[in-house]
């Protein structure tokens, strides 16, 4: 009632922008765990967790990483680190604040900053511990080489954005239905544990199986980012095009939805 309008250039406002979006990010870091130093943490044991687990499953079944000759570890790794990155984006970018949220009653808030800043305080941290482990894995018991660290880091941010275009469907369709899109999201998380393809290689494996996996964006991701990772290995039957195309579409998709909610959000919604 008593602001007073400010005319500003849009280099201004974009500035402006960013740091709201910034602040944002950091007050996402800050929500998830009051401690920063302990939600690293928190975040480094979940991806160690799941590497072991996985490493153990390989080994006890007598599996290997076929197709590919280097480090075992690594090339769990290399899956597990996409995975995470893109299944932790999509929970994050789904349960960010919404139109009725009350963050939403600040004028310069809205969904799509409440979006920028969940992918980006989950970038954030999966970049950190992956940092964290590849660093303390490589000094302490054997050093790893990445053959295109450009690539393989291209690959991480094409699982990260793939992970906000699908987070984002979900955050405009939950209000709809909250119950049914929350089951699933957390159920496509748990379809991509087998349909990621992260425990083994396209290369090594029969076409009909194959087939189960192509519709899949972080399939093609995963395999592509092993390509760029070890010198033997080069991808034959998967493709970077697809999953930029499919994410480029679902984030049309996404933005569609959104603003749709939008127009037709209602208070009552916060009470489901």
């Amino acid at each position: 009632m008593f602001r007073q309008d400010t005319h500003r250039t849009k280099r201004a406002g974009a500035f402006a922008m960013l740091e709201l979006i910034f602040h944002s990010a950091v007050r996402n870091i800050r929500k998830s765990n009051g401690n920063a130093v302990l939600g690293l943490v928190i975040t480094i044991v979940q991806s160690v967790l799941m590497v072991v687990v996985f490493l153990f499953m390989m080994t006890y079944l007598g599996g290997g990483n076929p197709g590919i000759r280097g480090d075992k570890l690594l090339y769990v790794m290399s899956g597990v680190f996409l995975f995470m990155t893109h299944t932790k984006t999509i929970s994050s970018v789904a349960k960010s604040d919404g139109p009725t949220s009350a963050m939403m009653k600040h004028s310069p808030m809205n969904p799509i900053v409440a979006i920028a800043a969940a992918a980006l305080s989950t970038l954030y941290q999966q970049i950190l511990s992956i940092v964290v482990i590849l660093f303390f894995y490589h000094a302490i018991f054997t050093p790893i080489t990445i053959d295109q660290p450009v690539g393989a880091f291209m690959m991480l941010l094409l699982a990260w954005t793939s992970g906000i275009a699908i987070g984002m469907i979900f955050k405009a369709a939950t209000p709809w239905a909250p119950d049914f899109f929350g089951i699933a999201t957390n159920l496509y998380s748990r379809i991509n544990m087998i349909a990621s393809g992260k425990m083994f290689v396209a290369n090594a494996t029969p076409t009909w199986i194959l087939a189960w996996f192509w519709w899949n964006p972080l399939f093609h991701t995963i395999d592509q980012a092993r390509g760029f990772i070890f010198l033997n290995y080069e991808p034959h039957y998967s493709t970077i095009a697809y999953p930029v195309k499919v994410t480029i579409a679902l984030f049309m998709i996404g933005l569609m939805m959104e603003n749709y909610t939008q127009r037709y959000a209602s208070a009552s919604w916060g009470a489901k």
